[in-house]
């Protein structure tokens, strides 16, 4: 459990500090990624096209973290606050302006072989687009 939490915690810190390399090296080469309200990718590959994307429209930090693990650490779960900037118009969804927003947000994970070999993102998209696009 304790090796399970440390992997999450890890994986949160590399993100926070925008180290995509120690980022992407905590993932099983055939990570499965469920995407909030999206699709499921699979591999590391996709994973990394993925986060090129969500950078160059968003600028974010997860604060206010908890994580919790199955006692045996083959699952876990993050919950937390997504403190972003929305730097560029993503296709679909409002048009960017530097936009500031607070979003609650969580993850679901697989770990296997002390790497994370699935992550399942959840936020509620109508609360961000209701901030990034208050009309």
């Amino acid at each position: 459990m304790q090796q399970a939490k440390k992997l999450i915690e890890q994986y949160y810190q590399a993100f926070n500090s925008g180290d995509m390399d120690t980022f992407l090296s905590l993932l099983t080469d055939d990570v499965v990624h469920d995407i909030n309200q999206g699709d499921r990718e699979q591999g590391k590959a996709a994973f990394g096209e993925f986060m090129k994307k969500m950078n160059h429209h968003y600028k974010e930090q997860l604060v206010d973290m908890v994580i919790m693990a199955n006692e045996d650490g083959t699952r876990g779960a993050a919950e937390f606050v997504v403190l972003g900037e929305y730097l560029n118009t993503d296709e679909g969804l409002p048009e960017a302006n530097g936009q500031t927003y607070r979003l609650p947000a969580g993850a679901f994970f697989d770990i296997r072989d002390g790497k994370v070999a699935r992550i399942t993102n959840y936020y509620n998209l109508g609360d961000w687009i209701a901030q990034v696009d208050p009309q």
